[in-house]
C-alpha cells in the first residue's frame, strides 16, 4: 500500500530535509523514524521538494510504501507521538501506486517572509528574514511581475544547481505587506536550487532603492548567476503547498506561515 502524507516542520534546527551521511539532524530522518515505529518495519519516504538548512514547510508532501494495515488516524497520531515538537504530520491518505510525491506534483508554492524593523527580532529570529529598514512593496511587486511566465532562470539558480534545464514556468509572484512584514508568494511548476531566495535577494535590493525596478528583468535576461543579487537568508522561506491532479484525492490546503 502506498500512503501520501502532509508534513509541517520548523527547519530552524535541521540541516535540511534530506538525510545526511555525516549524522546531521534532518527532517527526513525524524519522519522515517516515526513512521517506521507505526508501521513496525523500516520506512523510506520520498518528498515533493527537498528543503535546505533553515527552511521551513507548512505544506510538504511525502509518500511511502508499506505492508502495514493502519487507518489514516493511526498514521497521523502514531507518527506525531513519535516526532519531536518541531515536526508534525498533518494528514495521511492511501493513494494508487501511480502517485509519486515529487513527480506527480503539478505546482509548488513558497512564501518568503521579510521582517522590517531597525532592531533585529528575537522570537522570530529563525522564522523570518530580517531587514533593518523599510522596503518599498510597490517597487518589489512591479519588479516581480517581469519574472512571471516561462523563462530561463539561470541567473536565479545556485551555481551548484543540478537541474538539467534552467527553464521554469512561474505562475504567480505577488508581493504584499502587513505592518512590518512583507510576503513574497510564488507558485511555479518547479523550482531551481535557491531560486526563491535569489528572487527575494533581487527584490529586496530593489525595494531598498539600491537597484532600479528594471533590474529584476535585466538579471533574468542575462542568464548569468554572477550578475544576480545576494542569496537571501533561508529563515524566511516556507514551502506552503504542493498541488496534485484531483484523481489522487489529496487535501487541497494552503497552510500559510503563522508568524504574525
Amino acid at each position: 500500500m502506498r500512503i501520501a502524507v502532509g508534513v509541517e516542520y520548523d527547519g530552524s534546527n535541521f540541516s535540511g530535509w534530506q538525510f545526511q551521511k555525516h549524522g546531521e539532524r534532518t527532517v527526513q530522518e525524524e519522519v522515517e523514524r516515526a513512521l517506521s515505529k507505526v508501521a513496525n518495519h523500516p520506512v523510506r519516504v520520498h518528498c515533493a521538494g527537498r528543503t535546505d538548512t533553515g527552511v521551513h514547510a507548512t505544506g510538504q508532501v511525502i509518500h511511502f510504501d508499506t505492508e502495514a494495515m493502519r487507518d489514516e488516524r493511526a498514521w497521523v497520531f502514531g507518527a506525531n507521538a513519535n516526532l519531536p515538537k518541531d515536526v508534525a504530520v498533518l494528514w495521511a491518505r492511501p493513494v494508487s501506486d501511480e502517485f509519486h510525491a515529487r513527480f506527480s506534483a503539478t505546482c509548488r508554492a513558497y512564501r518568503y517572509v521579510i521582517f522590517t524593523r531597525h532592531v533585529r527580532p528575537t522570537f522570530l529570529a529563525y522564522r523570518v528574514s530580517w531587514h533593518y529598514k523599510p522596503l518599498d512593496v510597490g517597487r518589489m511587486a512591479e519588479a516581480g511581475r517581469a519574472l512571471v511566465g516561462e523563462h530561463d532562470f539561470s541567473s536565479y539558480r545556485a551555481v551548484a544547481c543540478q537541474a538539467k534545464s534552467p527553464v521554469r514556468t512561474l505562475h504567480k509572484l505577488e508581493v504584499t505587506g502587513e505592518g512590518p512584514f512583507i510576503f513574497i508568494d510564488v507558485e511555479a511548476n518547479g523550482f531551481l536550487h535557491h531560486m526563491v531566495r535569489n528572487i527575494a535577494g533581487v527584490l529586496m535590493a530593489i525595494g531598498d532603492g539600491d537597484r532600479p525596478v528594471e533590474w529584476a528583468k535585466e538579471v533574468l535576461e542575462a542568464r548569468d548567476r554572477a550578475l544576480g543579487g545576494v542569496t537571501a537568508q533561508p529563515y524566511g522561506l516556507y514551502l506552503t503547498e504542493v498541488a496534485y491532479p484531483a484523481e489522487f484525492g489529496l487535501p487541497a490546503l494552503t497552510h500559510v506561515p503563522p508568524v504574525w
